[in-house]
C-alpha cells in the first residue's frame, strides 16, 4: 500500500456545527486577508503581504483541530492565516503586525508576518521555509523530557519547502524520535514560480513519507470535509504514539506568491484544473446542499464576520507605532522585555 493510500480507521466524523465553525475560520481569514491587501495596495503597509487564498480549509482543518488545553503546539506559515485564528491567535494580533502598531505582540518591530506567542505554543513565524518543523520537533522533545506526555506538534510547509534540507533533516529527526508531529505540505504546484514538475519527480510527495518510515496522506486540498476528516486521524494517531504523520494536500494558491506578485506564470488550464477550485466558495456550496445551514444563516454569519474585520482594523489603525526616541530595542526575549511582562 503506498503512502498516499494510507487508510483512515475509526470514527471521525464532522458536525454540522464542526463544519460551519470551519466556514466561519476559513471566511474570517479571507475576508481579512482581502483587507490587508486592499490596505497594502494603498500604500498602508510596509513590507510583503502573502495571502493564503485558496488554502484555508487546509490551513484551518490543522490549526482548528490541534488543542493547546492537551499541550499542543503550531507553527504556522505566511499562508496560515485560517490556522492562526483556529489554533487562538486573536485576529487583532494578525492586524497590530501588519499594521505595525506597538500593542501588538511584536511591538511593530519584527516586520509584518514574523509574528507569535511562543508561551502559548505559537513559535513565530520563520521564513526560512522548512526551519520551522525543528523548531517544533525541539519543543515536542523538551515536553518529552519533562514527562508531560500527549501534546501533539503542527507544522506547516509547501511544497517548495519539501525541497531543502531543514525539511530533510527536521522530519528524519522526528521520525527516528517517533515524534508526534503532524506535517501539513501544502502542495499549490508552484515554489513562487517554479512549477512542481521541476522540483520532485515523484508521483506524489506523499510518497516521500515511505523513504521515512511514517505515516502518509494525500488529500483534495479544497476540500474542507476530506481535511478536516484526514487531520481528525493523523492528530488522533500522531497522539496516540504512532509517530509523525505527513498530510499533503493538493491545492493551487489563487493569488501571486505575494501581493506584488501577478502570478503571470500560472497556466490557464492550472487555475480551470482540479485543483483550482476555491475551497471557500466549495465549502458554503457543501453547507447549503448538506443543510448545514440555510442561506439566511449563511448570510449573517457573513455579515458578522465582515463586521469584526473592519472594527479590529479601525482599532489598530488608531494605534501608535513605536516611537524610536521612546522604545527599547532589545530583543524581546530579554530580562525587561520578556513576553507578558511589559
Amino acid at each position: 500500500m503506498s503512502a498516499r493510500d494510507f487508510p483512515l480507521a475509526g470514527s471521525v466524523a464532522v458536525s454540522a456545527s464542526d463544519f460551519v465553525n470551519a466556514y466561519r475560520g476559513m471566511l474570517t481569514a479571507r475576508t481579512f486577508e482581502d483587507k490587508i491587501s486592499a490596505l497594502y495596495r494603498g500604500g498602508k503597509i510596509v513590507g510583503g503581504v502573502y495571502v493564503g487564498r485558496g488554502q484555508e480549509a487546509f490551513s484551518y482543518a490543522l490549526g482548528g483541530q490541534l488543542d493547546r488545553a492537551l499541550g499542543d503546539v503550531y507553527a504556522p506559515l505566511i499562508r496560515d492565516q485560517a490556522g492562526r485564528g483556529a489554533f487562538g491567535e486573536p485576529l487583532i494580533d494578525a492586524a497590530r503586525t501588519y499594521l505595525g502598531s506597538v500593542e501588538g505582540p511584536m511591538r511593530g518591530r519584527d516586520g509584518n508576518i514574523h509574528r507569535g506567542r511562543p508561551r502559548e505554543g505559537m513559535p513565530a513565524m520563520i521564513s526560512h521555509l522548512g526551519s520551522s518543523i525543528s523548531v517544533i520537533n525541539g519543543m515536542l522533545m523538551a515536553k518529552r523530557a519533562r514527562g508531560l506526555n500527549g501534546a501533539v506538534g503542527g507544522a506547516s510547509a509547501g511544497d517548495g519547502a519539501t525541497s531543502t534540507g531543514a525539511f530533510h533533516e527536521a522530519l528524519n529527526q522526528a521520525a527516528v524520535e517517533k515524534l508526534p508531529l503532524v506535517l501539513a505540505v501544502a502542495d499549490n504546484q508552484f515554489a513562487y514560480s517554479t512549477p512542481t514538475s521541476r522540483q520532485y519527480a515523484c508521483d506524489d510527495l506523499a510518497d516521500r513519507a515511505i523513504g521515512y518510515g511514517i505515516a502518509g496522506y494525500s488529500i483534495d486540498g479544497t476540500d474542507l470535509m476530506e481535511c478536516l476528516l484526514t487531520f481528525r486521524q493523523a492528530i488522533a494517531r500522531a497522539r496516540a504514539g504512532e509517530g509523525p504523520q505527513l498530510v499533503v494536500g493538493k491545492l493551487l494558491r489563487l493569488a501571486g506568491h505575494g501581493e506584488h506578485d501577478d502570478a503571470s506564470y500560472v497556466p490557464d488550464e492550472a487555475r480551470a484544473g482540479k485543483w483550482g477550485g476555491d475551497c471557500l466558495s466549495l465549502a458554503r456550496e457543501r453547507i447549503l446542499a448538506d443543510g448545514f445551514a440555510d442561506a439566511a444563516a449563511l448570510l449573517a454569519l457573513e455579515g458578522e464576520v465582515q463586521a469584526l474585520v473592519e472594527s479590529t482594523v479601525a482599532t489598530v489603525q488608531g494605534e501608535d507605532p513605536p516611537d524610536p526616541a521612546q522604545e527599547n530595542w532589545q530583543a524581546l526575549s530579554t530580562a525587561r522585555l520578556i513576553e507578558g511582562h511589559f
